[in-house]
């Protein structure tokens, strides 16, 4: 692998891990500075996201910010990526103290304190986001929370 390509690879995590931080901010702007114009969100299997910059400003700003939980941790399993994009296999661990509309619509707060896996997978053109998917373990989460 040459060096070109490493420092590519080098760019499109730093690129996915400036976007990570400023959610865990809050701070929208410097989120959507690290977007395109065109870029997909969405978080599967609840089917929540936004596709291009202004829908995507909203869904951050009223769906996912002001309902994150407040103790919300992630811990990396694994990463692996390449010139495109980077996959993040992440151990996300939060108590469900509040609605989640983008990750479980309609779900009233169990109180309880849930621990599963998800994969982000994080799509950048010139060392902007152009796709972020989220896939959570759905079934882990709904038992975690004692609802299934």
């Amino acid at each position: 692998m040459t060096k070109a390509v490493q420092d590519m690879m080098v760019a499109v995590e730093r690129t996915r891990d400036a976007f990570a931080a400023a959610l865990r901010t809050g701070d929208v702007d410097a989120a959507l500075a690290l977007v395109t114009d065109d870029v997909a969100l969405s978080t599967l299997p609840a089917g929540t996201g936004a596709r291009g910059a202004e829908a995507l400003r909203r869904h951050l700003a009223d769906d996912v910010l002001p309902h994150r939980p407040a103790d919300l941790t992630t811990t990396r399993v694994s990463r692996t990526g390449d010139r495109w994009r980077v996959v993040d296999e992440e151990r996300v661990a939060f108590t469900h103290d509040r609605e989640l509309p983008w990750l479980l619509p309609g779900v009233a707060p169990t109180g309880r304190h849930v621990e599963v896996l998800a994969i982000t997978v994080v799509a950048v053109r010139k060392q902007r986001i152009a796709e972020h998917r989220t896939l959570w373990d759905h079934q882990g989460l709904l038992a975690g929370l004692g609802l299934t």
